[in-house]
């Protein structure tokens, strides 16, 4: 059985790409979405979330690349921050710009993980796939994130088990503080296209969330 996981990062960056996330979800084939909640919009998006009853909520760690002392209290005090918004753990952890990657930060993610109860984006049985992704080399591919791009992602990165594809769907407006803007409402176009959703049934692959993890009937296989 192929179970597949649609995350958006970045959820509490702003209002755009909350209303983005949400769109996604509610119209789309967004399943989770990981939260910042140090953003100016992360109540906001804590909000939106309570009205969105099937999107598991994770944490979007921003970590201290530069102050490897700082990472456990930094990460200490953004669950707690999350417990707050949210009123619960979360339900898998990352990092902006999948920081935790590095090697002097991720043992203590994976410990907080572990105290979490909650998967470590690429460190689970989780196959995690960042090929949904709009530029490279500091250049615009859009063709990378349209609708033929992401069926062919279907075919040939999910596979039995589960898969997670991660995403950046938003509405972007002037000033927005990166520089990944334009290729954001070209993501939210190709989520909620109709074609997505009717190509994921004929492949027999099932949209869940993490926090379904925990049923008996997804797999960790």
């Amino acid at each position: 059985m192929k179970w597949l996981i649609v995350n958006g990062d970045d959820f509490g960056l702003t209002l755009g790409v909350n209303r983005g996330i949400v769109e996604a979800h509610r119209s789309g084939i967004l399943t989770s979405a990981s939260l910042m909640v140090n953003r100016p919009a992360s109540d906001s998006a804590a909000a939106l979330a309570r009205n969105c009853p099937g999107l598991s909520l994770g944490l979007h760690l921003e970590l201290p690349i530069d102050d490897r002392g700082r990472v456990d209290a930094e990460i200490e005090g953004q669950v707690a921050r999350f417990r707050e918004l949210v009123g619960g753990p979360p339900t898998h952890l990352d990092a902006h710009h999948n920081a935790h990657h590095d090697p002097k930060l991720l043992p203590s993610v994976l410990a907080w993980g572990r105290r979490c109860a909650a998967p470590v984006r690429g460190h689970s049985h989780i196959r995690h796939v960042s090929k949904f992704y709009g530029q490279w080399g500091g250049d615009s591919h859009l063709e990378q994130i349209g609708v033929e791009s992401l069926l062919r992602l279907l075919d040939e990165d999910v596979r039995d088990g589960v898969t997670e594809v991660a995403c950046h769907p938003a509405y972007v407006a002037p000033g927005f503080p990166s520089s990944y803007a334009a290729e954001r409402e070209v993501e939210l176009e190709t989520l909620c296209d109709v074609r997505v959703r009717q190509a994921i049934r004929e492949r027999e692959i099932e949209l869940v969330g993490f926090r379904d993890l925990a049923s008996p009937e997804v797999s960790a296989r």
